[in-house]
């Protein structure tokens, strides 16, 4: 594992450069969502405009949409409805980078999948922001 560099640059938003996940490593997340959370995001790749994974539950619309950003523009969007979050408790989610998907193990056990669209083999990027705070981050 390499040096992370961590930047807490508002009070609902943690960012990590040269970060080093590569395919079959595992991210994973402890955090709590705020009461008043209406919306929270996980976002990875190689920079923020080049997002491999946009992981974007939505609590006012009770969906988890997750999308992928190719230099600043958005591809197609995929739903989830399966919505196990709830403002104001603590979660824990993995989220496995495999060579064709990624594979986001919600706290209830489903499993969101999205595809790796560029096939990019390691990530850099990660950006944690909105209605978290996160108490845990560690990749393997």
């Amino acid at each position: 594992m390499g040096v992370f560099h961590v930047h807490f640059r508002l009070r609902n938003k943690m960012e990590l450069y040269h970060m080093d996940l590569k395919r079959g490593m595992t991210l994973k997340l402890k955090g709590k969502i705020h009461e008043d959370a209406s919306w929270f995001i996980i976002n990875l790749g190689t920079d923020p405009q080049d997002l491999a994974l946009h992981f974007n539950p939505r609590f006012e619309e009770n969906v988890i949409v997750c999308n992928s950003q190719n230099g600043g523009n958005w591809e197609k969007e995929h739903r989830d409805g399966h919505m196990c979050f709830q403002p104001g408790t603590e979660i824990k989610l993995t989220v496995t980078f495999e060579e064709d998907e990624f594979q986001v193990k919600l706290p209830d056990g489903h499993e969101v999948k999205f595809p790796n669209r560029r096939g990019q083999s390691h990530l850099s990027y990660c950006c944690v922001k909105g209605g978290i705070s996160p108490t845990s981050f560690k990749v393997e």
